[in-house]
C-alpha cells in the first residue's frame, strides 16, 4: 500500500483529504521561509511555497509520496499573509471590506520515484462592506489567528462573503479536485 506524508500543520487541510477518503499516513509539517521575494507576483508565491514544503518533508521522508499546499490571499498584488497581530489583521479585513479578492491556492506532489507536479488553483471572493462593529465582534473570535488573509471562509467570515467564484475548498485550504488529479497523475491509489 502506498504511504502518504501530508506535509502541512494545518487541521483544515487533514479534513479536507479525509472528506474524499484519503487518509495519510504522517502528518509532518515542512518549515520554510515564508516571507515573499521582491517582486514575486502571489500566485507564484503560492506554487513555491508549496514546492519547497514538499522538497523538505520528500527529503525527511524517502520513499513516500508527499503532499504540499499553501494559501495565498491576495487584493491585486498585495499579499496578506497570516496577520502578526489583531492590528494587522484589523488592517486585513478593512482592506478586503466591500472589495474582490484572490486567493491562490499552490499544491505540490511528489511520488516514491522522484516524479513531482504542482498546481496552483485561484478563486475569486467578494466580500460585502464591513461594519466597524462586524471587524470587531470578528477580531474578537479570535478566528483570524494563524489564517491567511486573517479570515476563515468556513467559520463566522462566511457571513462576509458576497460571492465567489471557483473552488471553495481552496479558500478553505487546498483544492480538492486538483488534489486529487495530481495524485491519481502520478500513481497515488485515490479512493
Amino acid at each position: 500500500m502506498a504511504s502518504l506524508v501530508l506535509a502541512s500543520a494545518s487541521p483544515r487541510r487533514l479534513e479536507l483529504l479525509r472528506r474524499i477518503g484519503i487518509e495519510p499516513d504522517c502528518v509532518a509539517p515542512a518549515e520554510i521561509d515564508e516571507a515573499p521575494g521582491s517582486r514575486e507576483l502571489p500566485q507564484d508565491l503560492a506554487t513555491r511555497l508549496a514546492r519547497e514544503k514538499c522538497a523538505v518533508a520528500a527529503a525527511r521522508f524517502p520513499g513516500r509520496y508527499v503532499l504540499a499546499a499553501d494559501t495565498v490571499v491576495a487584493c491585486g498584488r498585495r499579499v496578506l499573509g497570516k496577520a502578526r497581530d489583531i492590528e494587522e489583521a484589523r488592517r486585513f479585513l478593512r482592506r478586503l471590506s466591500g472589495r474582490r479578492h484572490r486567493v491562490w491556492g499552490g499544491i505540490a506532489v511528489r511520488a516514491p520515484d522522484g516524479r513531482e507536479a504542482a498546481r496552483t488553483v485561484m478563486t475569486r471572493v467578494a466580500f460585502k462592506r464591513l461594519e466597524a462593529r462586524e471587524i470587531e465582534s470578528y477580531l474578537a473570535s479570535g478566528e483570524w489567528q494563524g489564517k491567511a488573509g486573517a479570515y476563515a471562509i468556513q467559520g463566522r467570515a462566511g457571513a462576509f462573503v458576497k460571492a465567489i467564484a471557483g473552488s471553495y475548498p481552496n479558500v478553505v485550504g487546498l483544492s480538492l479536485y486538483e488534489t486529487r488529479s495530481l495524485l491519481a497523475g502520478l500513481g497515488y491509489p485515490v479512493p
